[in-house]
């Protein structure tokens, strides 16, 4: 391209420098990709941004926090490299500075004196021995009795006490927390930085100032935490008497500060006015000081209506037709009672003046007021007073306004004095507020969004857009919500950009109410994520995750991508610094929850033993019949309730499915490969066990010692599943004695299985499995075989059930006969050690009953 003649698609680049993002052509600007690294503010298909979009990075603790005012503001895990050294502390030069940059604006136009200290000195020498020890002082007083005034003189005289010098802070709508951050960013030099909450205490208990903080509206324990975060400061607190006290065993002292004597208080009104008073206006200002008790910002503006009179009376001579003051002569002053006769204010409109102060007035005075009473006392700053009031001279009724004693300095700007703004809504200045609100708020609406003010100087306005913001929200009725909505959107990024999150937070939560208010969804959900975020970094994980669900929810109904996207990011670092688990072990919003699972007792696998899914706790009375060769414990343990969720919930359950797999793998593998010599008994039978006919195996698994029990074809001897394809054939023919299925106890014929049950028979004789081979040895010779299962019992007739006849007779209530017959082979000591009881000859069974 010719470098003499730029095309419309050079302009409008993305600006790359720190704290501001640059917006795209314009769609006939020409085809233009957005680069890989950064994707672009707004979507294709979306509207083009009018001008550039702000956005600043700042370090919050240990996190990097991208304020985007168009998704929502973006935070990750801070680089080591981002992370800010140690802040050093500001020279006396730059707090000096800093501190006339802090003070309110002076107004232009002429400006009275400013009033002097009367009656204090003995309060002011109080304050000043009292910090010189280190100590801290309650200055307690009513609204209007010079507690600024004395606080400027002690300030001024404390100057080189400390070696951080004097910190002046205002309280009015201010949290501990907050002044604590206004603290640390006056004595020390952090730009775009703001210490988590152990790195802020830290940093403040090094610092040593005389803090002299204004409008205190807090105290008790809430008080005593301001003042054990910061021991190695001494503070000045004015507050009023409906303010909490502190804590009765805080180390803080009490000065009440009353009203002035009636000398002082005529004097003071003489200094206001620059003459003597007459003996009229003595008996008046007498009169008034009875009923305001010596307060003396009620002489400051009885002093202003003096004044008024005054210029009244005086008018008509004073000005020639052109305007230009005229020469007078003595005789004919304004004071010797010859000019307009005006005559003094009431007693009551001495106490209450602001109506009668504001009647005369400049017309850009009384609409500052009504702008002023609108706000709900506070005074928009002069700069804005020309576009509000639509005058360009405007900017001079500040100074009409506090030459006349109807404001008071509040930090860094004006507000109401105390008792005007009452004064002024119940002579009418209230009637329009709301448009006066409303107009404000689009004001304020334009010039937040401007890429020429900072953040810095929209922090400055804060409380006055805080105002005209929650005026238009008072409730469901409200008439202008929507210009709400657009103030909050504009005003949230810049605080939070100017490190004023606390004016961030109360227009967040503003801005929400009015987004539900209007039924704007996708503005609501931005409040919602930038409420999360400031949450997360304050250090609150539960409410920061309630914020970004709510956010995520409203934004997935909305198909937002981008902003879910955002959300999600969020949300897991939330998880990450809550250890990853979620409350109750639910999933995170937006995510399908997982089913609930419960641990129940599964089927086993074909070809597993039914006595190790069924075991159970043997009977205190039963005698119990266990193997000393196989292992004990087959039964499986109680499933538990897993007390997890989320992701390792679903570990746990898997582990533990596969932990059972191997188990039962064990178990099938040692049933398939042991009990090869017939022994296949289980391992815990109770006697007088009855049978089963649930394993599907074709017959009954009932143990050959219960009385009054037979054995079917394809049953093993000891309850096992018998073989599928060679019923009958676990035991050798003759080896142990064994009868043969279908038989009423003959031992069954080598190779000859039986093909049908048999006939009912009568008791036949007991089984010889206990008998060694050969009688006449005394020790027989020990096998590696496994010994027989089957007890030396008399075996019992075959079961009606089995050859198609009536139920069988009852088992026997007499206990089992003692002796070599009741005793187990299995249940004495191993071969090896101890031989095998003989026997002798057969035992009688007992009779059935």
């Amino acid at each position: 391209m010719d470098p003499m003649n730029r095309g419309p698609e050079e302009f409008n680049h993305a600006d790359d420098t720190v704290g501001v993002a640059g917006a795209h052509a314009e769609p006939g600007a020409g085809p233009q990709r957005p680069p890989r690294d950064r994707e672009p503010v707004t979507p294709e298909f979306g509207p083009r941004a009018a001008g550039l979009a702000r956005t600043v990075q700042l370090v919050s603790g240990d996190f990097l926090l991208t304020v985007n005012p168009v998704d929502g503001s973006e935070i990750e895990n801070c680089p080591p490299g981002a992370i800010p050294g140690r802040a050093v502390r500001r020279s006396a030069a730059e707090r000096a500075e800093g501190e006339r940059a802090a003070r309110p604006p002076l107004p232009p136009g002429l400006m009275t004196p400013t009033p002097a200290l009367l009656e204090r000195q003995e309060e002011r020498a109080r304050l000043v021995r009292l910090l010189g020890r280190g100590r801290s002082v309650r200055l307690t007083g009513p609204a209007g009795s010079g507690r600024s005034a004395l606080l400027d003189a002690v300030a001024a005289d404390c100057a080189e006490l400390a070696p951080d010098g004097v910190v002046r802070l205002s309280g009015h709508r201010r949290t501990p927390t907050e002044l604590l951050h206004e603290l640390y960013t006056t004595v020390f030099h952090a730009p775009l930085h703001r210490p988590d909450r152990a790195a802020l205490l830290e940093r403040v208990h090094e610092i040593g100032a005389v803090v002299v903080l204004d409008d205190l509206e807090f105290g008790g324990a809430t008080l005593e935490e301001l003042l054990m975060a910061t021991p190695e400061c001494a503070y000045v607190l004015a507050a009023t008497p409906d303010v909490p006290a502190p804590q009765s065993d805080s180390h803080v002292e009490e000065v009440f500060l009353s009203g002035l004597g009636r000398s002082a208080s005529l004097e003071l009104l003489e200094r206001a006015v620059d003459r003597a008073l007459t003996d009229e206006e003595a008996n008046w200002a007498g009169d008034l000081w009875f009923e305001s008790e010596g307060l003396p910002l009620r002489f400051v503006q009885a002093g202003a209506l003096l004044r008024q009179r005054d210029h009244l009376r005086g008018e008509p001579n004073s000005l020639d037709p052109y305007g230009f003051p005229t020469e007078e002569p003595g005789e004919v002053s304004v004071f010797s009672g010859e000019g307009r006769e005006i005559p003094l204010p009431t007693l009551g409109e001495g106490a209450a003046p602001a109506a009668l102060l504001a009647s005369r007035l400049s017309e850009a005075a009384r609409a500052t007021l009504r702008f002023a009473v609108a706000l709900g006392g506070e005074v928009p700053h002069q700069a804005h007073l020309p576009a509000l009031v639509g005058d360009t001279h405007a900017d001079a009724a500040l100074g009409e306004l506090l030459d006349s004693g109807l404001l008071s300095p509040v930090g860094s700007r004006y507000r109401l004095a105390a008792g005007v703004l009452t004064q002024l809504e119940s002579t009418g200045y209230a009637t329009d507020s709301a448009e006066r609100a409303h107009a404000a708020a689009q004001h304020y609406t334009w010039w937040t969004g401007h890429p020429s003010v900072t953040p810095e100087r929209a922090a400055v306005e804060a409380d006055a857009v805080l105002a005209s913001m929650s005026a238009l929200v008072p409730g469901e009725q409200s008439e202008h919500p929507a210009t709400a909505v657009k103030l909050a959107r504009t005003a949230a990024p810049a605080f939070a950009a100017g490190l004023h999150w606390g004016a961030w937070e109360r227009t967040l939560r503003v801005g929400s109410e009015a987004a539900r208010l209007t039924g704007e969804v996708a503005e609501e959900a931005y409040f919602h994520h930038e409420l999360g975020i400031l949450s997360l970094c304050s250090g609150g994980l539960d409410r920061a995750r309630a914020e970004l669900e709510a956010s995520i929810g409203l934004r997935g109904a909305l198909a937002d991508k981008r902003g879910t996207v955002a959300g999600r990011r969020a949300l897991a670092l939330v998880e990450d610094r809550s250890g990853g688990l979620l409350p109750g072990g639910r999933a995170s919003a937006g995510e399908p929850a997982p089913p609930a699972r419960r641990q129940e007792p599964k089927t086993p696998p074909a070809g597993a033993p039914s006595a190790v899914m069924t075991a159970q706790l043997p009977d205190p009375g039963a005698t119990l019949i266990t193997r000393r060769d196989a292992p004990v414990g087959a039964a499986m343990p109680k499933a538990r309730r897993t007390l997890f969720g989320g992701a390792r919930r679903n570990l746990i359950a898997a582990g533990a499915g596969a932990l059972l797999a191997a188990v039962l793998g064990t178990v099938v593998t040692l049933g398939a490969t042991s009990n090869n010599d017939g022994d296949g008994q289980g391992d815990r039978v109770k006697q007088q066990q009855s049978a089963n006919e649930d394993d599907g195996s074709g017959g009954l698994n009932a143990d050959p010692n219960d009385p009054g029990s037979s054995a079917k074809p394809g049953d093993s001897k000891g309850g096992g599943p018998a073989s599928p394809s060679k019923p009958g054939a676990s035991s050798k023919p003759g080896a142990s004695g064994q009868p043969v299925p279908g038989t009423s106890g003959s031992p069954s014929t080598p190779g000859k299985p039986s093909t049908g049950p048999s006939k009912p028979s009568t008791p036949s004789k007991p089984s010889t499995s206990g008998k060694p081979s050969h009688p006449t040895s005394p020790t027989p010779t020990p096998t590696h075989s496994t010994p027989s299962s089957t007890p030396s019992t008399p075996t019992t007739p075959s079961s009606p059930a089995s050859s198609g006849g009536s139920s069988p007779p009852p088992p026997s209530t007499k206990p089992p006969p003692s002796g070599p017959a009741s005793t187990s082979p299995t249940s004495s000591a191993p071969a090896a050690s101890k031989p095998p009881t003989t026997s002798t000859g057969p035992t009688k069974s007992a009779p059935a009953t």
